[in-house]
């Protein structure tokens, strides 16, 4: 069931592209303007409280739900009529990709990054490096709205990231697409260089082998390989998990090897894995080049669990020697 309560907005903290954090009767919310509306001090909001109230990792602020000051009779986006999230009280259409160009049969070799975590992108991206037409596709198993995620404005400020694709039940990206499969397409068709497929910001987790967020990969993989792409995996790797699943090679990563055929980048000096097949990537100079990006884990910054960056950053690397 929703956990909803009404109240009034107290305090509008920052507006960036797409979010506003704001207060809610003294409390941290998140409001999404392209979805829920404009919203002002002093409006009257309905509030989804629920992940808050249960203390979860990544839901310590709550969600504007409705505003009813000024959130009333929007209008869907011209010529949208596909719906995002059918028959749930939050379905809105979008105009997705697929309806306004062909695509191709296949990737062409495009070189396709896959995350099982939001925090890998940006050690991704600075293993990609300028110069390189980069797609970042967000798919579900995280976070659902593109525009929460901070690291992404700061890649897109930098013009690392030239757009990103809201795929499946994502939402609020430059462009929507209904599956990984056509997004990796439309990707092919506009001559993008590489793709770089993650969940958002949170990941969905049981502490189950098959029961977690980070799976998508996988899917974006197998997508991808099946459409003669090149899929390469962002091993999630830590020296500084104390949980043992994810301790040296997390057992997602192990997860996503079993379900898809992708190669794992894995960084050159590092003793490899055991139990699974690597391409070793010269990671030298990692540090120098993360230099100035949001990079952090679970609380941990590079200094504090350098494999997790080193070899997300290997990925990327890997995916920008496949350009010639």
């Amino acid at each position: 069931m929703l956990t909803l309560r009404r109240g009034r907005v107290t305090a509008v903290v920052s507006r960036a592209e797409g979010l506003a954090r704001i207060e809610v009767d003294g409390s941290p919310c998140v409001a999404y303007p392209r979805l829920t509306g404009p919203v002002a001090l002093g409006d009257d909001v309905l509030v989804n409280v629920q992940a808050r109230e249960l203390e979860l990792g990544s839901g310590g602020f709550d969600v504007l739900y409705a505003n009813m000051t000024r959130g009333l009779d929007l209008t869907p986006a011209t010529g949208a009529h596909v719906i995002k999230l059918p028959y749930t009280p939050l379905q809105a259409a979008a105009r997705h990709a697929e309806e306004d160009r062909e695509l191709p049969e296949t990737l062409g070799g495009l070189p396709v990054v896959c995350c099982s975590l939001h925090s890998q992108v940006a050690p991704v991206c600075a293993g990609i490096g300028a110069g390189a037409r980069v797609a970042y596709l967000q798919l579900p198993g995280g976070a659902l709205p593109v525009s929460l995620s901070d690291t992404l404005r700061e890649l897109r400020s930098r013009g690392v990231i030239e757009t990103t694709v809201a795929v499946d039940a994502c939402v609020d990206g430059d462009v929507h697409c209904v599956s990984v499969a056509s997004a990796l397409l439309w990707c092919a068709a506009e001559d993008f260089d590489i793709a770089v497929c993650a969940i958002g910001p949170g990941v969905v987790g049981t502490g189950s082998s098959f029961g977690h967020g980070g799976l998508a990969a996988a899917w974006a993989a197998q997508a991808a390989h099946a459409l003669g792409g090149d899929p390469i995996l962002a091993v999630r790797a830590s020296q500084g998990d104390a949980r043992e699943r994810h301790q040296g090679v997390s057992h997602h990563a192990r997860d996503i090897i079993r379900l898809a055929e992708v190669t794992a980048a894995w960084p050159r000096g590092v003793e490899s894995p055991s139990g699974i097949a690597v391409e070793e990537v010269d990671v030298d100079g990692w540090e120098e080049a993360c230099a100035g990006l949001p990079l952090s884990h679970m609380g941990r910054d590079a200094t504090a669990d350098p494999l997790f960056f080193a070899a997300a950053f290997a990925a990327g690397r890997a995916a920008r020697g496949r350009l010639v």
